[in-house]
């Protein structure tokens, strides 16, 4: 029998790397209007306020292979817990690097960009740390857990900043209290810090450094049943078969790279940020609501996400992943179609909440949580450090690249705008949608209940998985990004 309740307890220790992403990278919502008028910004330095935690997440995805691989998953979570408490600090106190940068502005934007780095790093550990602990049975919902932590993290920290909002009047709010938004991130980081010192490393980083004493203990001390021998060998095959020479860039494997790369992108290029950082904006572009009331519902659609999420949690190893993508990608794609043509036939009205509802229940069944824990447990175990690390790079790459061009697109004096009243980067996002139920359905095994050893047999087996149309992409793919080679090895 498993030890599910040590193992419980690890991930949700583990999981608040989760809860500080989501918590660092919405704790800015509340605070644009005080930093605009605080630091006197144009609007161009605003939005790089707002947006240069996304260059920390860029290089945090970079260097999070490397980090775990070469100093542990645990290890590298610390670093993240110290980043997010630095950051948390010095963003509310900005003038601490004054001596330094001269410019309070520039200092700020310096801890945003060192927290955004430690979400580079949680958003890849954590859900990997998660995966390489969990008994197969469970591993869909344990990683799931991580998921749910990154939405808890952007309710709580909306809570906090409307508590915080409440404390004073709005002079008070631009000169003061933006200072204890950013500053309340100092206690779930230092929680995080701490509780770290009591989880275990994993158990397959271990044996590829050779603790196979610590390794084969740990292992036994999460399963007690007849299997335990069973999984230790397949652990040993596994590092036998990839040594530690193996390259991510292997034919063998960099077909699984391009397939994690895959679904990296497509749970941003669907468009689920869109709604996440412009839903206040779109609410009021799609009817006559008012601020107050385009932020109640942006805290509704935040509370269908954690529903649904939880739904995912208690589905995922039930009916497997390739079901969930599925079903989520298509109603995915119905409510972006259906949105877009509204929009283009300018037949708007409040009932469009409902498809944004739907969507947003649809990503949270399916793509939020789900391409997670396919993420962390395609690669093989003596790639897989690197491996997440380039797909959560090309993940937060895409996350910039979706949250940069959709203004532009729904800017009203834009061409594409103009031609399409607003309707084209939903049906873009759409199509996209459709296009991942196919790539789901042609290229993803399904992975359900299989350890992570298994799963390496399975890529090298799974008829499907590598027909005959795609050797010539993947020739060209190869050789397009080799030159990836000395940055991530």
């Amino acid at each position: 029998m498993t030890n599910t309740k040590s193992i419980f307890q690890i991930t949700i220790v583990v999981a608040l790397g989760g809860l500080l992403f989501g918590y660092d990278t919405a704790v800015i919502s509340g605070a644009t209007e005080a930093l605009q008028e605080y630091f006197s910004l144009s609007p161009a330095q605003l939005g790089f306020a707002a947006s240069s935690a996304l260059i920390g997440c860029i290089v945090g995805a970079i260097v999070a292979g490397s980090l775990s691989a070469k100093y542990g998953r645990k290890k590298a979570l610390i670093l993240a817990a110290i980043l997010f408490f630095i950051s948390a600090f010095g963003s509310a106190l900005p003038e601490t690097l004054n001596l330094i940068s001269g410019s309070t502005y520039s200092s700020f934007i310096f801890y945003r960009i060192l927290g955004g780095i430690g979400v580079g790093i949680a958003s890849m550990v954590s859900p990997m740390y998660i995966a390489e602990i969990a008994p197969p049975s469970k591993r869909g919902s344990l990683v799931s857990c991580n998921q749910f932590a990154i939405i808890f993290g952007m309710l709580v920290v909306y809570f906090v900043n409307y508590g915080i909002a409440l404390m004073g009047s709005d002079a008070w709010l631009h000169s003061i209290g933006w200072r204890y938004m950013f500053a309340s991130e100092c206690i779930p980081a230092g929680i995080f810090f701490i509780l770290l010192f009591g989880v275990p490393e994993t158990p397959r980083w271990l044996a590829m450094k050779g603790h196979m004493s610590e390794a084969r203990k740990l292992i036994a001390s999460f399963n007690k049943g007849d299997d335990f021998d069973k999984q230790w060998k397949e652990i040993e095959d596994s590092l036998a078969h990839n040594g530690s020479s193996v390259s991510v860039f292997s034919k063998g494997i960099f077909f699984i790279l391009v397939l994690g790369i895959g679904l990296s992108v497509l749970q941003q290029v669907t468009g689920i940020n869109v709604f996440l950082y412009y839903a206040p904006t779109i609410l009021k572009g799609f009817s006559s609501s008012t601020t107050d009331i385009a932020m109640l519902q942006t805290i509704l659609i935040g509370a269908v996400n954690l529903t649904f999420t939880v739904v995912a949690i208690y589905t995922v190893d039930k009916f497997g992943r390739k079901p969930l993508m599925m079903l989520g990608a298509a109603a995915m794609a119905i409510s972006m179609i259906a949105i877009g043509t509204a929009a283009y036939l300018d037949a708007i009205g409040g009932y469009l909440l409902v498809f944004m509802l739907l969507y947003i229940a649809a990503f949270a069944l399916s793509l939020g949580p789900v391409t997670w824990v396919l993420l962390s447990e395609m690669f093989p175990n003596s790639v897989r450090a690197k491996a997440l690390s380039i797909a959560v790079f090309a993940q937060w790459f895409a996350n910039f690249l979706v949250s940069q061009t959709f203004p532009m697109m729904n800017a009203k004096t834009s061409y594409i705008y103009q031609e399409f009243n607003g309707g084209f980067p939903f049906w873009l996002y759409g199509a996209m949608a459709i296009f991942t139920v196919f790539f789901v359905y042609r290229w993803i095994p399904e992975t359900k209940g299989k350890s992570l050893e298994q799963l390496e047999k399975l890529w090298e087996t799974e008829p499907e998985v590598k027909p005959a149309a795609t050797k010539a992409a993947h020739y060209y793919s190869y050789h397009l990004l080799l030159y990836l080679r000395s940055t991530f090895q």
